[in-house]
Formats: structure tokens, C-alpha cells, sequence
């Protein structure tokens, strides 16, 4: 067994990469779309809704219900890629670590 104190090096320095990880996915950003691209979100891959884009030509007042319901799906699908891009990114993060088989980390 190693010696205690290389244990706690080897926690910490998981710690400090998975701090840079989380860090590192606010800058990554992925496009979520319905209606074939006339509604649009951009989001962070930690979710953080970065912009939204809704083509001219739904922006009727007859149409305000069907809006509404494609920002939603837009929204969902945003926060899909979202999760997507944050799961690949932290798989790569803990990919080289010596973890005990079945160990999950907080994400």
C-alpha cells in the first residue's frame, strides 16, 4: 500500500484537475435548435444560457403559443448538448486518474 501521504497528494491533485475541468466548461458552447433552426439557443456546457435567437418570421402575435413552445424545445435541446459536451469533457479529465474500479466522482 502507498504511504498515506501520497494518497493525499494523489486526492489532491484529482481535486485541482477536476477544479480546472469544472473551469474549463463554461468555456465550451453548444447550439440547441428547433424548428429547423428558426428558434436557437446557445448555452455553456455547464448550462449557463448564453443567447438566444428566434427567426423574424415567427414573431407574429398569432403565433406567440408556438413560440413559446420552440424556445422550450430549443432550450431542452441546448441543455442536452450541454450535458453531452460536460460528460465528454470530464470523462477526458478522469480518464488517465488510477481510480479503484466502480469509484464515481461527484459530477
Amino acid at each position: 500500500m502507498k504511504d498515506l501521504n501520497d494518497i493525499l497528494a494523489m486526492a489532491q491533485n484529482v481535486q485541482n484537475e477536476l477544479s480546472k475541468a469544472q473551469e474549463n466548461l463554461d468555456t465550451i458552447e453548444v447550439e440547441g435548435a428547433a424548428a429547423g433552426g428558426l428558434v436557437k439557443v446557445r448555452a455553456s456546457a455547464k448550462g449557463r444560457i448564453v443567447a438566444v435567437t428566434i427567426d423574424e418570421s415567427l414573431l407574429q402575435p398569432s403565433e406567440k403559443q408556438m413560440v413559446e413552445d420552440l424556445v422550450a424545445a430549443a432550450l431542452n435541446d441546448a441543455r442536452a448538448k450541454a450535458d453531452a459536451a460536460s460528460s465528454a469533457e470530464m470523462a477526458k479529465m478522469t480518464s488517465g486518474l488510477p481510480l479503484p474500479p466502480g469509484f464515481k466522482l461527484p459530477f
